[in-house]
């Protein structure tokens, strides 16, 4: 009978979640990417693009090496030494963010730390998520998993109030609780804001140990001189055998494209909250709280609903959601509110947007709890860690095609507004390639 982790193994792997949620909710969405527009740049147009720029040479580099390196993993056997060298990356490149002063003349080492960890989240994540088979049967992958993003959404929540409450300065260079920043940090030079990379760097190194101390790893396999070529080699016949996978191609493609949509949702969400709607740091981050608390909700009832129904039908009923919520932010400005005018100085473009931040956080959460899980059903138990390689590489291979799509059509109109229509059309695309996925992957023959 397969062995199983214990209970503070499961929780030590959750333990992942909650210390890399406070990169994604902080630094890719809610408070440095549009501090960085607005304050770093200030110009919030052109940060768009620069941002956009910045993404879509990281997702190729990811969508590059990622499965290589799963391949190469699953014949060199333990995954904690690749952990630990991306999680240094994480620290490393999350720190380096603290020099991001206002109105800088050149941003190059600012986007380089940002990409640094942004590689080095992307592929920890491909090593930690090929280690759910190993945590429990596969009817409690879907519970587990959902359980896992959302104790990182509440990591996320937390995170977040302690920037806007302690650290991260508004206009008038006073916190949320209407004081100066803690530590004495000078909210003329943004240090409150700042500190935010600083933060998610100390946060994610104390918040893994206990992942390095309870969560087993598989056993050491005998290293090979050729592992490097043999990790290669496989990872080929895998890429040449898929075509004849059709549940397990379709679901890769399908989820190439509506897991892009999300990422570009997530990383300009708050950036068109600062362009658009011209919100505030404090104001994006009680959005980012309200998306944190739906997803942590969200997340863990998709993953009881995933239990019962299957990954498939949580996928699609997430995606539709995510596709008004596209809709209504495409058709809202300070104007208009789903096209239609609106009074001068009306909150009703605020209420909408916070509104599409609650359905944001909740199907966004329900989502990749439940992708993960179908990824669990649909490939080969021996080859997880590359399976999870292509997954990544599924993610980032059009990972530019987002933040492209969305730079190609924010320049060519010279609006925000119309620059995240695109990611409609992405997760049309998710949906229809869905049509061929079954629910059990290979188990369903």
């Amino acid at each position: 009978m397969k062995q199983y982790a214990s209970k503070k193994g499961v929780w030590g792997w959750m333990s992942f979640d909650w210390a890399s949620q406070p990169f994604h909710t902080l630094l890719v969405t809610f408070i440095f990417a549009p501090y960085f527009t607005s304050a770093v740049i200030g110009d919030s147009l052109a940060g768009q693009q620069a941002w956009a720029m910045m993404l879509t040479i990281t997702g190729i580099f990811i969508a590059v090496l990622a499965p290589m390196l799963g391949s190469i993993a699953d014949n060199s056997g333990p995954r904690k030494p690749w952990i630990l060298v991306f999680s240094v990356m994480i620290a490393v490149g999350s720190f380096g963010l603290w020099w991001a002063v206002p109105n800088m003349s050149s941003i190059t080492l600012i986007l380089m730390s940002f990409g640094i960890a942004l590689i080095g989240v992307e592929f920890a994540a491909i090593f930690i998520n090929a280690m759910l088979p190993e945590l429990g049967p596969n009817e409690d992958l879907g519970r587990i998993s959902g359980s896992g993003w959302a104790f990182g959404y509440w990591g996320g929540v937390f995170a977040l109030f302690i920037m806007l409450l302690l650290l991260a300065e508004n206009d008038e260079g006073v916190t949320l609780l209407g004081t100066a920043p803690i530590f004495g940090f000078d909210p003329v030079m943004r240090e409150g804001t700042r500190s935010v990379g600083p933060l998610s760097a100390i946060w994610y190194v104390v918040f893994m140990v206990p992942f390095f101390l309870w969560t087993p790893d598989i056993k050491k396999k005998p290293l090979q001189k050729d592992f490097l070529s043999k990790g290669f080699t496989d990872l080929i016949a895998t890429l040449k055998s898929l075509p004849g996978q059709t549940s397990l191609s379709a679901y890769l493609l399908s989820s190439m494209f509506y897991r892009d949509a999300l990422n570009g949702l997530f990383a300009f969400g708050g950036i068109y909250a600062s362009g658009v709607l011209n919100w505030s740091i404090t104001q994006i981050g009680v959005f980012g709280i309200v998306a944190a608390i739906t997803g942590a909700i969200f997340a863990w009832a998709g993953g009881h609903a995933d239990k019962k129904f299957g990954p498939k039908p949580v996928i699609v009923f997430s995606a539709v959601a995510l596709i008004l919520v596209v809709s209504a932010i495409a058709s809202t400005s300070r104007e208009m509110v789903l096209f239609q005018p609106i009074a001068e100085g009306s909150s009703a473009p605020d209420i909408l947007f916070y509104i599409c931040g609650a359905i944001i956080g909740g199907a966004g959460g329900a989502i990749q709890a439940a992708s993960r899980t179908m990824l669990v059903r649909q490939a080969n138990p021996e080859r997880m860690t590359e399976a999870f390689g292509l997954y990544a590489l599924s993610g980032k291979a059009t990972a530019f095609l987002a933040p492209a799509a969305i730079l190609m059509a924010t320049t060519m109109t010279g609006s925000q507004r119309l620059g995240m229509t695109p990611l409609i059309g992405l997760f049309i695309i998710g949906l229809v390639l869905l049509i061929w996925v079954k629910p059990e992957g290979a188990n369903a023959d």
